[in-house]
């Protein structure tokens, strides 16, 4: 007996992956770049870690809200699209059933297999079978607040503290250059990760977050030591 491969898709990872690479990257650029900014305004180290720990505490929540209230809004949407199916489907089976057979029909699927298809398919679950058809809804793509807050916070939490890190085993002679560089370095093995686990090639991605990062940094940089000139 032929048995049938079972098969795991990428696409299955996109909620928390996106989450989690937002966090992380937003972690080490927010919290580098305010490192940054801080000390080329002639602060001291301290100072700087002071603000790197201020950052991370309020990014980190920040991007749990964020997420929260963005991902909650799509739930909702979704939720209204799936009461009001429900209801058409109660209404009018035989009209739905129609419609979701003109799903498969426009895919290239003769008219009358098509019907027996979506008949087949509503005895079963007939919400669940227009929800993936007509409004692209699945169990691997939809909404969840929780998760993509909780992995938002926390992979920006992580993200931050390789900045944090830095300024604590660099010399303070030198913690802007070894703050820059390694942040620059931990980006780069973000964007490597990222593109790693979603399947994509490794250079696009990498030069991708290095380049916004970098750019971020020497923004606040420049910003931190105009100030700290005039003050």
């Amino acid at each position: 007996m032929n048995r049938l491969n079972p098969e795991t898709h990428l696409i299955s990872r996109i909620g928390w992956l996106r989450a989690a690479v937002l966090g992380a990257n937003d972690g080490i650029i927010s919290t580098a770049s305010l490192i940054l900014g801080v000390a080329s305004a002639a602060s001291s180290p301290n100072e700087a870690l002071v603000a790197g720990v201020a950052g991370l505490v309020a990014g980190s929540m920040s991007m749990a809200a964020g997420e929260y209230v963005s991902v909650s809004s799509q739930a909702d949407t979704e939720h209204a699209d799936l009461a009001r199916e429900a209801k058409e489907l109660a209404d009018s089976p035989e009209l739905e059933a129609d419609e979701l057979a003109q799903v498969y029909v426009n895919r290239g699927v003769e008219f009358e297999l098509a019907r027996t298809v979506a008949r087949q398919l509503m005895q079963k679950d007939a919400l669940g079978a227009h929800a993936r058809e007509e409004l692209g809804i699945s169990d691997m793509t939809a909404a969840r607040p929780i998760q993509a807050a909780l992995t938002s916070a926390a992979s920006f939490a992580v993200g931050a503290a390789g900045p944090l890190a830095l300024v604590i085993l660099s010399p303070a002679s030198k913690l802007l250059y070894v703050e820059a560089a390694g942040s620059l370095v931990l980006l780069a093995a973000l964007g490597m990760i990222g593109a790693r686990i979603g399947g994509a090639g490794l250079l696009v991605p990498t030069i991708r977050v290095t380049f916004w990062g970098a750019l971020a940094m020497a923004i606040t940089t420049g910003i931190g030591a105009l100030f700290g000139r005039a003050l």
